[in-house]
C-alpha cells in the first residue's frame, strides 16, 4: 500500500479500553439486577424484590455504563 492510501483507523487503543470498561461496569449493574428467587416458589420475599439495590442502585450503575460507553465512542484520540 502507498502511503497516500493509508487510513486512520476510527477508534485508537484507549478507546477500546474505555468501550471495556463500560461493557464491565453495564455486567455490574445486571449483576445486582438479579437474585429475588426463593427457595420456596409459594414465598414471595418483598423487601428481596423490592430492594434499594435492586430497584435505585442497579440501574443507575448501568446507566453510567451506558454513559462510559457513549464517551468511549466520542472520545478522540489527542495529537
Amino acid at each position: 500500500m502507498s502511503e497516500g492510501n493509508a487510513k486512520e483507523a476510527m477508534f485508537t487503543k484507549d478507546n477500546y479500553i474505555w468501550m471495556l470498561i463500560g461493557i464491565v461496569v453495564i455486567a455490574i449493574g445486571m449483576f445486582l439486577m438479579s437474585g429475588g428467587a426463593s427457595t420456596d416458589p409459594a414465598v414471595f420475599n418483598k423487601e428481596e424484590v423490592y430492594s434499594k439495590t435492586r430497584i435505585t442502585v442497579a440501574p443507575l450503575v448501568i446507566l453510567l455504563g451506558l454513559a462510559i460507553e457513549v464517551f468511549a465512542i466520542f472520545k478522540t484520540a489527542k495529537k
